[in-house]
Parts: structure tokens; C-alpha cells; sequence
């Protein structure tokens, strides 16, 4: 049993006053689920995770069904968040049709999804990384037309399953024309957990060489290896604010076989509590969600701070 007032809130130099969380567990974290999660369950995880505090959840995807059936009832879901005040619910958008159909149902705010190489960009969209630029780039002058926030998610930034390690220059490229394109932020995905420290920052430092400013830079990692919280803490230090993280710890990727979970958002909220820093998310009632949604899901929550704080077994 956690003892109330821990954890101990202790600062350190160098690290931002306030993190923005990018709540991706009702899109990203149920897309790999097997079983139908029904519609109503989804609209009550976002409705919960709103009241936690969480104020940028992504909500779903306008992908084709056959792609991630999980995600199929799009149109039906959107409508049942329509209530919800001051939170941002981006969704993914893979073409000009996904985009239409966001457009339709009063969509703000809207994500692409790139690859930084070119095996995940077949494995994942049929294209090379530039056929897939090539494709976003109406969709994202369309979206700004339309006055919406536009996301770039970049997949495989630090190595590929298929090609190993990945060149930052490569990445950086790939940064470059997504920002080029209109994409207001970037969102940069450790996508199979394998990055490092030091890797991030020296990611992060070739950005800002290449004129990406740290301010549009999300980060987005797995904990494959256990290193998302290390990784986390390299890109605080380095200026980043937002960080993208799956409550619970739900998620994957469907393309990429040896991508376990994302950072637990619970796991991420304590780190940065001890930290001292601002996030506005109730951590208690964020873990009471998870735990929540685990047992919609029929096994326990990953996260080891929602196990810690709800008695959930391994």
C-alpha cells in the first residue's frame, strides 16, 4: 500500500515547470486489441480519462476497416465525445477520405503518420517513405485550409526491425518535410523501444541543428527494454514538454511485431510528480481508469504504478 504524499515531489534543475501528456490509450492503445471493444466502452475510457485531467486525448483513427478493425467505428464513437469542454481530441488521418470524414463529423485537430524508414513505410502504408510524404502533403495543406491542428507521427526514429539501427540524418529528413508540408507538431516514435539516452538527445540536438525548434518536438516512446522513462527524462532535459503515453500502458503496433507497450501514462504522471512537475492529471483517478479498462480487457493493467496503487496481480 502506497502511503498518501508520495511521491515526494523534489525538483531537479533543468527540467520544464509543466508537461503536456498526448493521452493516446483509446486510439494507439486499443488498436492491437484482438476482441471488439464496444463503442460505448471506448466513449466511457475517454469520458474517464477526461475527468482524470488528461486535456489532449486521442480519440480514433478515420483508417480504412480492414486496416485496424478495432478502430471500424470511427463515425460512431466521435459523435459520443461531443460533450466533453476544453479537451482536444485529435485522430489520425491517413489520406485526403480519412480526412473527409473527420472534416464531417466537426473534427479540430488531426494527425499523419510517416515513417523514417522505408521497410515500416511499405510495411505500414503499401508506399516508399516518399509516396507517403507525397500523400499527406494535400491532406495537411486541406487540414490548415480548414484551420485544424496538424500532428506528423514519425515511426521508427531510433531502429527498425527490419533495417537496424537508423541514421538521425535520416530521420531528421523526414522531420524536415513533415514541418515543410504545415504539420504544426511532430511526434517522434521509438516505435520497437530501442532507443537510448543518449541517442535521444543527440536526435534532439541534430533537430534543432537543422532548424526544428524543441517547442514543435513531442516524444512518443515503447518499454521494450525499460528504457521509456530514461528516454523520457533525456528529452525533458533537453526542452521537450510533450510527451505521448498510453494509460495503462495499452498498446503496440499492429506492423511491428517485436513493439510491445507504450509508456504507462500512471508510470509517467509519478516520474514527473517526484519531479515536481505540473501535468494536471489526478493521478489516482487515472490509475482507477486503467485498472478500470483492464478489467473491460479481462487481464491486469502493465503499468507498474497502477498495479501499486489499485493491488492489481502481475
Amino acid at each position: 500500500m502506497t502511503a498518501a504524499g508520495l511521491p515526494v515531489a523534489v525538483p531537479a534543475q533543468g527540467l520544464p515547470p509543466r508537461v503536456r501528456i498526448h493521452e493516446v490509450g483509446a486510439r494507439d492503445g486499443l488498436q492491437n486489441e484482438k476482441g471488439t471493444v464496444p463503442t460505448e466502452i471506448k466513449a466511457e475510457f475517454v469520458h474517464r480519462l477526461a475527468d482524470a485531467g488528461l486535456a489532449t486525448i486521442e480519440a480514433t483513427s478515420f483508417v480504412h476497416p480492414k486496416w485496424v478493425p478495432q478502430l471500424a467505428d470511427a463515425e460512431q464513437l466521435f459523435p459520443l465525445l461531443g460533450d466533453l469542454q476544453g479537451v482536444h481530441l485529435p485522430v489520425l488521418v491517413p489520406n485526403e477520405r480519412g480526412l473527409d470524414r473527420a472534416l464531417a463529423l466537426g473534427a479540430h485537430r488531426v494527425a499523419v503518420f510517416a515513417s523514417a524508414t522505408e521497410s515500416f513505410a511499405k510495411a505500414n502504408l503499401n508506399r516508399t517513405v516518399d509516396e507517403a510524404l507525397a500523400m499527406f502533403d494535400p491532406v495537411v495543406s486541406r487540414a490548415r485550409e480548414n484551420e485544424l491542428h496538424v500532428r506528423g507521427y514519425l515511426s521508427m526514429c531510433f531502429g527498425d526491425p527490419w533495417e537496424g539501427p537508423v541514421p538521425i540524418a535520416q530521420v531528421v529528413r523526414v522531420c524536415r518535410a513533415l514541418l515543410d508540408m504545415g504539420c504544426d507538431e511532430l511526434s517522434l516514435g521509438d516505435t520497437i523501444g530501442v532507443a537510448t539516452p543518449g541517442h535521444v538527445q543527440s536526435l534532439l540536438a541534430e533537430l534543432n541543428e537543422e532548424g526544428v525548434p524543441t517547442d514543435r518536438i513531442g516524444v512518443h516512446f515503447h518499454d521494450t527494454y525499460g528504457q521509456a522513462l530514461a528516454n523520457t527524462l533525456a528529452a525533458l532535459q533537453h526542452g521537450v514538454t510533450t510527451v505521448d503515453a498510453s494509460a495503462g500502458g495499452l498498446g503496440g503496433c499492429p506492423y511491428a511485431k517485436s513493439a510491445t507497450g507504450n509508456l504507462a501514462t500512471e508510470d509517467l504522471v509519478w516520474m514527473l510528480q517526484g519531479l515536481g512537475i505540473d501535468t494536471g492529471v489526478d493521478l489516482g483517478l487515472l490509475s482507477a481508469t486503467s485498472a478500470w479498462m483492464a478489467d473491460q480487457l479481462g487481464r491486469p493493467s502493465p503499468s507498474r504504478t497502477v498495479r501499486a496503487l489499485t493491488h492489481q496481480e502481475q
